[in-house]
């Protein structure tokens, strides 16, 4: 991984809020956990999001690409990429596959 900083997953997850308009709210993690940028609360985020990877890793016998869990309130998708990782709440019916590419591409551009 490029050296990401937290200004720039700041910026990136800006960027994700600003185009994304049914998002809740966001937050991008090292692969390790930590939190580098959060919409609200990092400890939160942080337990939150590695329950989920650790939910999905475990359905799957390895570590998850992405995760989609629909509920009747919202939604949550996961993407790691390459170091990094997205999680995403969102309202109901949002286009997962947009919501995917536009985590991943988030992503990349922090990954340079």
């Amino acid at each position: 991984m490029n050296a990401s900083t937290t200004p720039d997953a700041a910026r990136a997850l800006g960027h994700l809020e600003g185009t994304s308009p049914q998002l809740r709210g966001a937050a991008i993690l090292t692969q390790g956990g930590e939190v580098l940028a959060a919409a609200g609360d990092p400890v939160a985020w942080g337990g939150a999001s590695r329950a989920l990877l650790a939910a999905a890793d475990d359905a799957g016998g390895e570590d998850a690409a992405h995760a989609h869990v629909a509920t009747a309130d919202g939604e949550v998708f996961c993407v790691r990429e390459g170091d990094l990782v997205g999680v995403a709440v969102t309202d109901r019916f949002v286009l997962a596959s947009l919501m995917i590419f536009d985590l991943r591409a988030a992503l990349r551009g922090l990954r340079g």
